[in-house]
């Protein structure tokens, strides 16, 4: 079976695509900086440099004489007039948008772009044990699961024997809810449920031991083999009265002869 992949939590994370726009993701109430893509050079007195949002906002405007912020942002930006980046303070979902750096002269020349979106941190994992059903004649169990986040739940199904553990469907369930995926999925003899985006991650687990104890490296003997350990006591102690039971019939009959 193989590893579930598992998720490395940073702060955001960068994608590119394509088109050459940026993809930024950002947990709610968090900061980013924005770095322009290529060098930034102004001519004095002609050329400007802005950054805008939505491509119809200006969040900063700055020249060689003068650096003008919007009054809307001016509180949850700050710009650096070093390398032109742009630090977005305690982002909010209405943040989520299009980004870009332009220098203004001759022509307009694009020098980053970025699409941003701002997530919240998932709700935690939860995960129900709905069923559990044991066969004795199978020496099997089988065992059904629901997970839950958020807005979403999945079922799924578990089959344990005497030597291993399999999930019906394949190695993992998983459903998609807009950008937050939920899976379901066997490791290192837990059964695991996931919920995850892109910033931030949960997730619940259950052995599988306690659920089921045909499951191997469970603390108490397996159902198989309690029931031959009592067949072999059973027999043991029948053949034990058998025997003794021979011997006093055998030993009444030599004393009936002496007598």
């Amino acid at each position: 079976m193989c590893v579930f992949l598992v998720l490395v939590l940073l702060i955001f994370k960068e994608s590119t695509g394509s088109s050459g726009v940026r993809r930024v993701f950002v947990l709610k109430g968090e900061d980013v900086r924005l770095e322009v893509q290529k060098p930034v050079q102004l001519k004095e007195g002609t050329d400007d440099f802005t950054w805008k949002f939505n491509r119809t906002k200006n969040l900063l405007k700055y020249s060689l004489q003068s650096k003008v912020p919007s009054s809307v942002y001016k509180d949850r930006v700050e710009f650096s007039e070093e390398n032109h980046s742009l630090l977005l303070k305690n982002l909010q979902e209405a943040d989520s948008g299009l980004y870009h750096a332009v220098v203004n002269g001759e022509e307009e020349d694009f020098v980053a772009n970025y699409s941003v979106i701002v997530q919240e941190r998932v709700s935690p994992a939860v995960l129900t044990v709905t069923s559990v059903y044991f066969s004795s004649l199978t020496e099997s169990c089988n065992l059904t699961v629901t997970c839950r986040g958020q807005d979403s739940s999945i079922n799924s199904m578990f089959r344990c024997d005497t030597r291993t553990c399999t999930q019906e469907g394949g190695e993992r369930s998983e459903v998609m809810t807009s950008t937050v995926p939920l899976y379901v999925y066997l490791w290192n003899g837990s059964i695991i449920c996931n919920h995850s985006n892109q910033v931030s991650w949960s997730k619940n687990m259950r052995e599988i031991q306690p659920l089921c104890p045909l499951h191997p490296g469970s603390d108490s003997l397996h159902v198989g083999t309690l029931v031959c350990l009592v067949k072999t006591v059973v027999f043991s102690v029948g053949l034990i009265l058998m025997v003794s039971a021979v011997i006093t019939v055998h030993l009444r009959d030599r004393l009936k002869k002496r007598d």
